[in-house]
């Protein structure tokens, strides 16, 4: 049988599976206290809990850890980019962002990712493979204990979909939201999908107080399944009313995140019609000049077009940000290290 992970079991079940073994439950609090604020790597680290339980645990749990294989640090703004293993040579990658307001944390929710959009680098390769809820955790634990700074703001923008690893995301969201452990606001948490609707709705009826990022990136159903197969299963309205269910149950503003690649979706006209769907809607859109994908032939928008797009959706009452471009002397944006490093070894 395999043994479960220490690190990925929410506290109440951590506090069961000690009861199980004939001990108090205050122990699988000891525990989840060692693993999620003290961010111990090793169950011989756990020196107030008594050895003979410590063999025992090593016996029934397993505690997978992270390798940390490279890191960049960006010379422009402070960014550092970590490549990690998560085991039989997987890789996934993390980017740490630092702001006025504090730091905050881009983790991956799977290896590679499966929904194939075109102009995504972390899609090239297809999925490898879920990530756990520990894995997720020890990916801001580990970036924590390397800057010996506080992680205030997650956001799930790594590779994978995050929705489609949606009962180990759901768990991960409430192990590193435990006071008792790293207590992260689900508030300081961002959650990015390329738009599995019925997903939404699921996530939706958990009222998490997270922030729900849409990547929406086309303003109709033509451009939008050119360049995300996803989009052939959910149409844009359906993403949309999904999207407007989300807020009116959170109470919480969604944001659609909108890639311009230049000549594809990035006109005058698309910006238009974009603001004509999202007309009364509680959102935000981020535009996001796109990262070259040599693959796919998409290139970035020219600054004109990018302020243009920005303008006209202002103009029209839709509140908007253009994405500030962090690390791109390291390749900070998703996929890209993680691919350049697997091309250099012939992966």
């Amino acid at each position: 049988m395999d043994k479960k992970d220490l690190r990925s079991l929410t506290l109440d079940e951590l506090c069961a599976e000690l009861e199980d073994m004939g001990e108090k439950p205050y122990r699988g609090k000891q525990i989840f206290s060692w693993l999620h604020m003290k961010y111990a790597e090793n169950i011989d680290d756990m020196t107030d809990i008594s050895k003979d339980l410590r063999e025992r645990l090593k016996i029934k749990f397993t505690l997978n850890n992270i390798k940390t294989v490279e890191k960049f640090s960006s010379m422009e703004d402070n960014t550092i980019k970590y490549l990690f293993d998560i085991g039989d040579g997987i890789l996934i990658e993390s980017v740490l962002m630092r702001y006025s307001y504090g730091n905050a944390v881009c983790i991956s929710s799977q290896a590679g990712c499966r929904m194939g959009c075109t102009f995504c680098a972390s899609a090239i390769g297809g999925l490898e493979r879920d990530l756990t809820p520990g894995e997720m955790a020890q990916q801001i634990y580990k970036i924590q204990k390397d800057t010996g700074e506080r992680v205030s703001n997650v956001v799930m923008m790594g590779s994978g979909e995050p929705l489609d690893n949606i009962d180990n995301v759901l768990r991960f969201l409430e192990i590193i939201h435990s006071d008792t452990g790293n207590n992260l606001s689900h508030r300081h948490i961002t959650l990015s999908t390329c738009g599995l609707a019925d997903k939404i709705y699921e996530l939706a009826e958990k009222k998490l107080q997270i922030t729900l990022a849409i990547s929406l990136h086309a303003p109709n159903d033509e451009i939008r399944q050119r360049t995300m197969p996803i989009a052939h299963k959910y149409s844009f309205d359906s993403v949309l009313k999904a999207a407007k269910y989300y807020a009116d149950t959170t109470k919480r503003r969604v944001t659609f995140e909108y890639a311009l690649i230049k000549g594809v979706n990035d006109s005058s006209e698309n910006a238009r019609e974009l603001a004509s769907r999202l007309k009364g809607m509680m959102c935000h859109v981020n535009l996001i000049p796109v990262n070259d994908v040599a693959e796919n032939n998409y290139t970035r928008s020219s600054e004109k077009n990018i302020r243009e797009f920005a303008q006209v959706l202002t103009d029209k009452g839709i509140e908007t940000t253009i994405r500030r471009k962090l690390g791109s002397d390291i390749n900070a944006a998703c996929g890209q290290l993680r691919k350049r490093y697997k091309e250099n070894r012939g992966v």
